[in-house]
């Protein structure tokens, strides 16, 4: 079961496809030999100071400085937390991941606020903490998270010591503390050479020795190319590829190294898709592209500039996806497991805008760091290089002008994703796509609608990742589940899981504002779907819904359901009445077709009431009678 929960998984995340372009972009600026010959020393690329450089320092933290020291001193006297095998165990037990990841966790944010302080202040003060941090670290079997571990060959939860995987966490890991080990490793050897010699052989067994000998991990895509891969791709990448700049001195080994991060991150620039749309989402965008402005920017760096992407026009739509679908007031578009609200990271929004040339997304950031009032400075996590970044650029970043692009619509004509805008303030994003992408729900042609920035009609997001999420059974849950989305019930029968399971005919009119597609490939035959058209057409003062439908036959009524987050009102006949902050929408439909009934979707998850409260609703406008053929419309305005 274990290894079937991880293949399930692993095909979830991954997210199989049949269009695949072998873009190869790094592969064609240079060849192992040739990489050999670009990269420059660490000297050269690295252009933060020493740790004894405190002008240097000084300078890098600027007005930030007494912010960072005082995380550091929050943490002097910090327990470190005890990961125990009933922690790792618990994921088997329960499917709770919180049981391993939350002191874990923990102990992983007091050693970035001690690192950065010590970095900012320089007087020694922090580094007994770190060394017990690094201690503790290298006597943790595995830095890999419990729900991760499953990708071992037994199987199990705890950490094998036969065996070593890399997943995101343990990656990252190394990352940080290859930095840790740059700074700091002449303070450690004034107090115990062993600690430095530790923590180089733990980052060598653990990260650079599995990665160079093993070419199966299903992230790499590697054993199998034109496998597509997610996040994970360049999120793993980039942090092995930091951990060989930084440890590895010998130059054919480095070189073959960062030569294969350059053959798997062109796997997952061949997966995503032209229009650089990212299938996961916002919320999952920072670990998607902007890890892969993070990769490219490393690798840039390591070479002097000879190995880069940033002028390829797909490289920079893919960052703009993430301006592109802010709804504004921290509402974004959330299609499959991405929250419906996140702010997003404005350091690494900027510097990407900064490096493709996109004004765009360098005043999108500047929006961002405006409305946080200041929250927004720098991050305080393990993530070192992008941490140092964002205090880097702080001022310029702070003293861009803010701005909110506003686009009449944007079109991805691969992933077929489409948002319109009108000046009514409509906002709408509807998808096609098919029932297999990256962190999927089974949702092919559902639409989510905001009016003055504010979410009427909804996709819920996701709850809480649990052992069930990414598994066998990630179907029984609600919100993955096309009857909890804005889309209909044909014969009884909803959407399913699979890369067959598609819209075909799918077009986009920009002048009249009109997205279709034919949804019935999304069914299955016992649906008995010949065909059914999903539009959308948003007017000026209107969004209209079209649904032309022919069958084979009707077993039972259809149902179209949709999914809000104020409570409907369904007192008027032919009406549904919306109301939030103010705003109050009303949805028409013809009462001579439809009965229509309304629930309560009462939430518990503590991921989703940090979104929505505790409700959500859906009605469901049921047909009176069963046609073979026929036209639904629905008619969406203020008021």
């Amino acid at each position: 079961m274990n290894r079937l929960i991880i293949f399930l998984a692993l095909l979830l995340s991954a997210g199989i496809a049949k269009a695949y372009e072998p873009r190869n972009f790094l592969q064609k600026k240079a060849s192992l030999q040739q990489v050999k010959t670009m990269l420059v020393s660490k000297s050269e690329w690295i252009k933060y100071p020493a740790y004894t450089n405190r002008e240097g320092w000084d300078k890098i933290t600027g007005s930030l400085k007494e912010k960072i020291i005082e995380g550091g001193e929050s943490c002097l006297t910090y327990t470190w937390k005890v990961v125990t095998a009933s922690d790792y165990l618990e994921y088997e037990r329960s499917g709770s991941r919180t049981a391993m990841e939350n002191p874990f966790g923990s102990n992983n944010k007091a050693m970035s606020y001690l690192v950065f302080a010590e970095l900012a202040e320089g007087k020694g003060r922090f580094i007994n903490q770190k060394v017990n941090g690094v201690w503790y670290s290298c006597d943790m079997s595995s830095w890999v998270l419990s729900a991760h571990l499953p990708a071992q060959k037994s199987g199990r939860t705890l950490p094998d010591f036969n065996e070593q995987i890399i997943d995101l966490t343990s990656a990252e890991l190394g990352s940080f503390y290859s930095w840790i080990y740059y700074f700091f490793h002449d303070e450690f050897d004034k107090i115990n050479p062993v600690i430095s010699a530790r923590l180089k052989l733990t980052i060598q067994q653990r990260i650079l020795q599995p990665y160079i000998e093993r070419s199966d991990y299903w992230w790499q895509a590697l054993s199998k190319p034109g496998v597509l891969v997610n996040n994970w791709n360049p999120w793993c990448n980039f942090n092995v590829l930091t951990c060989y700049l930084l440890m590895e001195d010998d130059i054919d080994k480095l070189s073959t190294a960062v030569y294969k991060t350059m053959q798997s991150v062109d796997e997952f620039i061949n997966y995503v898709k032209e229009d650089g749309a990212c299938e996961e989402g916002p919320s999952y965008w920072g670990h998607a592209a902007g890890k892969l402005y993070d990769y490219l920017q490393m690798l840039s760096n390591a070479t002097n500039g000879k190995i880069s992407l940033f002028d390829e026009p797909m490289i920079k739509d893919m960052g703009e996806y993430i301006s592109r679908s802010y709804v504004g007031n921290d509402w974004v578009v959330n299609f499959a497991d991405a929250s419906a609200k996140a702010s997003g990271n404005a350091g690494i929004i900027f510097r990407y805008g900064k490096a493709v040339k996109s004004d765009e997304m360098k005043q999108f950031a500047a929006y961002l760091v405006k409305k946080t009032k200041g929250k927004n400075e720098f991050s305080d996590t393990r993530d070192f290089f992008r941490t140092i970044e964002n205090i880097i650029t702080y001022d310029e970043l702070n003293n861009t002008i803010p701005s909110l692009t506003s686009h009449p619509y944007t079109w991805y004509p691969k992933t077929e994703f489409c948002y319109m805008q009108n000046r009514q303030g409509f906002f709408i994003a509807a998808k096609a796509g098919f029932n297999n992408e990256s962190h999927n729900h089974n949702d092919v042609g559902t639409f989510s609608l905001y009016a003055d920035t504010i979410p009427f009609f909804i996709d819920a997001g996701v709850g809480t990742y649990t052992r069930q999420t990414f598994s066998s059974e990630r179907y029984t849950i609600w919100t993955m589940q096309s009857n909890y989305h804005n889309l209909p019930v044909i014969n009884g029968e909803s959407q399913q899981f699979g890369a067959e399971y598609k819209a075909r005919d799918v077009k986009f009119d920009p002048n009249k504002k009109l997205f279709s597609m034919d949804i019935a490939g999304a069914y299955t035959d016992t649906s008995a779907a010949q065909s059914w058209i999903r539009s959308y057409t948003l007017k000026e003062d209107a969004l209209i819904i079209d649904d032309v439908f022919m069958l084979k036959n009707m077993r039972t009524n259809n149902v179209i359901n949709f999914l809000t987050w104020a409570e409907p009102d369904i007192s008027k006949n032919g009406v549904v009445l919306l109301q939030k902050s103010g705003t109050i929408l009303q949805l028409k439909y013809d009462a001579g077709i439809f009965a229509i009934k309304k629930e309560t979707i009462p939430q518990t998850d503590k991921r989703l009431t940090a979104v929505w409260g505790d409700n959500l609703y859906r009605f469901s406008l049921i047909a009176k009678k069963k046609q073979l053929k026929g036209t639904y419309q629905f008619v969406i305005k203020k008021g």
